[in-house]
Order: C-alpha cells, then sequence, then structure tokens
C-alpha cells in the first residue's frame, strides 16, 4: 500500500522524498510499477475511487462510517475498518469547521418556563417537539446571525432565518417558516435556550398565538438543546468550514444550499437509520398509510 500511495502522489510531492519518509528504497517502488498489480491491490485501487466519489458526492464531509454505508447502499461488501484505511491512505477526511465566537456566556440562573424536554430527544412522531437556537457566521461585511428549527423526530430543518442583527424578528420568522411549511394539527412544544430573543414578550405572545408551548434549557447547559447545537457543528463543519464570506448575502445562499439541497434531502443521519431527515419522514409516511 506504500507503493501504491506513492503513485497516487507523485504528481505532488518527489518520489524519492516519499519513499524516505514511507522508508521504502525507490528502486523497489520502480520495479513494483513494471509488475502487474495483484488482484488485491485492483480491488483496493478500485474501492477507493467509489469512496473518493461517495466523498465528493456528499460535498467532502463524510467520514469513514457513512461512506462505508453509501458503499453498501451499493452493493459493495466492505467494513467501516477498511474504508477507514483506504479513505486515509487516500488522504479522504471529514472537513473541520471554526471554533465558537469569543465572548462571555451563562450569568445569573433565571427559570422563564419549565424544561418539558428534559434532554429527551426522541419523538414518536413529526411536529411533537422542535428544537430552536441562534448561531453565527463570519462574513467581510460582519457577522450574519443563523436561526433553526429543527424537528426532533427526523431531525429536518423546518424553518431558519439570517439577518444582520441578532433580535427576536431573526427567531420569529425562523419559527413562523416552521408553522407555514408544517402546519402542525395539535400543540408543538417549542425548546429554546435562556437567550434574550425567546424570553421577549413578541416570542411567548407568538408562541401562545399559534399553539405552541415552551420550554427551555438550563441556564447555561448546552446539553439541554444538544440537537442544535450539533446541527450548528454539523453546518460549520461540512459547509462553512472555517471560511470567511464576501458578504452575507452569499453566506445565506450557501445555507441555503446546504440545509434544502443536502442536509434534507440527502444527508444520512445515523438517528433515522443512515436514512436522510426526507427520506425517514416519507418511510413513516408509508408506514402509517400500510397501518404498520
Amino acid at each position: 500500500m506504500k507503493y501504491a500511495f506513492i503513485r497516487a502522489h507523485r504528481d505532488e510531492f518527489g518520489v524519492r522524498v516519499m519513499c524516505r519518509v514511507l522508508k521504502v528504497h525507490f528502486s523497489g517502488f520502480y520495479a513494483w510499477l513494471k509488475e502487474p498489480l495483484s488482484h488485491r491491490a485492483q480491488e483496493d485501487a478500485r474501492q477507493t475511487e467509489l469512496i473518493r466519489q461517495a466523498w465528493a458526492d456528499s460535498g467532502k464531509v463524510y467520514g469513514y462510517r457513512k461512506l462505508a454505508d453509501d458503499l453498501r447502499d451499493q452493493g459493495e461488501r466492505i467494513s467501516e475498518n477498511r474504508v477507514a484505511r483506504l479513505a486515509s491512505l487516500a488522504g479522504i477526511a471529514a472537513q473541520i469547521g471554526y471554533k465558537r465566537r469569543p465572548g462571555r456566556y451563562g450569568g445569573k440562573p433565571t427559570i422563564v418556563a419549565e424544561n418539558r424536554l428534559e434532554q429527551r430527544f426522541q419523538t414518536s412522531t413529526p411536529d411533537q417537539v422542535w428544537v430552536t437556537d441562534i448561531t453565527y457566521i463570519r462574513t467581510h461585511e460582519g457577522w450574519l446571525y443563523f436561526c433553526v428549527v429543527i424537528d426532533l423526530f427526523s431531525r429536518r430543518v423546518v424553518g431558519w432565518n439570517a439577518q444582520s442583527r441578532m433580535t427576536t424578528d431573526l427567531a420569529l420568522q425562523a419559527l413562523l417558516m416552521a408553522i407555514w411549511r408544517r402546519k402542525p394539527n395539535g400543540s408543538v412544544t417549542v425548546h429554546s435556550d435562556q437567550g434574550s430573543r425567546f424570553t421577549s414578550r413578541e416570542w411567548q405572545s407568538f408562541l401562545a398565538l399559534h399553539n405552541l408551548e415552551p420550554s427551555m434549557s438550563r441556564r447555561g447547559n448546552c446539553h439541554d438543546n444538544a440537537v442544535a447545537e450539533s446541527f450548528f457543528q454539523l453546518l460549520k463543519r461540512e459547509r462553512i468550514r472555517r471560511r470567511t464570506y464576501s458578504t452575507r448575502n452569499a453566506a445565506r445562499q450557501d445555507v441555503f444550499e446546504y440545509i434544502e439541497m443536502f442536509y434534507n434531502p440527502k444527508r444520512k443521519n445515523t438517528n433515522n437509520g443512515m436514512l436522510s431527515p426526507v427520506d425517514f419522514e416519507e418511510r413513516q409516511l408509508d408506514l402509517n398509510k400500510a397501518g404498520v
């Protein structure tokens, strides 16, 4: 496999340098090049290309577990360990985002609404519990603040909004999108942190008007809203990737494409049995129609 790595990267690095680093003799490498590949080596090369294609199709964000699942969906018999080994040799790895914005967090303990969720992140039906939170995106024009609403049933993003200021309207517009898209029949619990946007009179009045029940995390406890936090980590690792956008509109468009064209319809979610949020909801709908 060392020789295969050298051959794959010889356009980027000197052969002698790689041989020295990998502790093999360059004459042995050239001798290997003249010999036909063994069946094992041919299979390694074939599956490495499949891994590379699956990685590219995911926007270069999938790690070895989801890549292995993708290949098995294609009919390949391959283990996660093998995918991890081949991906590592080919330089294929999931992307990494940027760290949390510097600043002060926490404050005086205040209970505004009961914590109805209590870290129970599994629900049996859609539109039973929505979670919401706000993060930020770096641009040359300044910060773009982004609010998301996620349905716990499928982890689907049902509402979102991005604005140049972190206001109550930012959160209200995201929640309004969720209501317009989902049109829930019964009461929905909406879980948030205790930020000022979610403790304002406008927010509380909006919830009451639309038959939404408030729930709030304990002060300064990010684990109480772990699903929203996890989504933001995915967004920053898989799409933003330490990027600084030229404008807020450019950032907004990129977020739109990530959510509506990749995350909701395509991205495999371990909570959904490796189905995307859209596919998971459609499967549940089919099961309901079949009376299962």
